[in-house]
């Protein structure tokens, strides 16, 4: 894969994710204002230009931190259940736990989805494989649900874009002061109420359901 951070020999793999795991650790902790080069060497106690010899710089690092929140996202979706003869229930469950990998770490999922380190724009071909990868992942649940002669790739990107939404606008209203006349109680059982019907009602429009 052509991406602007340095290829690793494997002996050295083991140091660059000590690297990405303090990284990590710092976006985490410090939001992105601390994933500096100095930010990242500190927490991974070694010097600036250990940084640089592995990444080559800021954008490197960054190119390989976004490559490792999709590595997380796959281990999720890898990780679920194997089918089952509900598909749909599948679905719903795999968009549930989406949900809580965007809530554990909203500044992780702003580095995937949004801009919030300002001029990093992550190697397109990075950002190409990483996002075909993950979303095969969701695509294929997808497809066993699909009515005949549906386009599942289609249909996964539009329930992706309603699963988005409503966790991207869930997080920014807990980012701000509760407004006590919204829509939605400022509660997590309000949130995932609502979330559930959106997704479901998404799911229902799509014609998804058990063949």
């Amino acid at each position: 894969m052509a991406t602007r951070h340095l290829s690793m020999r494997p002996a050295e793999q083991g140091n660059r994710e000590r690297y990405l795991d303090a990284a990590l650790s710092v976006l985490f902790d410090r939001g992105v204002t601390g994933l500096t080069v100095r930010g990242v060497a500190e927490a991974a106690g070694a010097s600036t230009l250990s940084v640089y010899a592995r990444f080559g710089g800021r954008a490197g690092l960054l190119d390989a931190l976004y490559e490792r929140t999709f590595d997380s996202l796959r281990e999720l979706l890898e990780g679920l259940p194997p089918s089952s003869p509900d598909g749909v229930a599948d679905l719903l469950h795999l968009a549930l736990e989406y949900r809580a990998f965007a809530r554990e770490s909203p500044v992780r999922y702003a580095l995937m989805f949004e801009r919030p380190v300002p001029g990093f724009d992550p190697d397109p071909a990075l950002r190409s494989a990483v996002l075909r990868t993950t979303f095969a992942l969701f695509i294929e649940r997808v497809r066993r649900v699909c009515p005949p002669g549906a386009d599942a790739r289609a249909a996964a990107y539009q329930l992706w874009t309603a699963m988005h939404g409503l966790v991207g606008a869930e997080l920014m209203l807990a980012s701000r002061t509760p407004l006590p006349d919204w829509f939605i109680p400022p509660t997590e059982e309000a949130n995932e109420a609502m979330y559930r019907r959106g997704v479901t009602a998404m799911m229902a429009g799509l014609g998804l359901r058990n063949r």
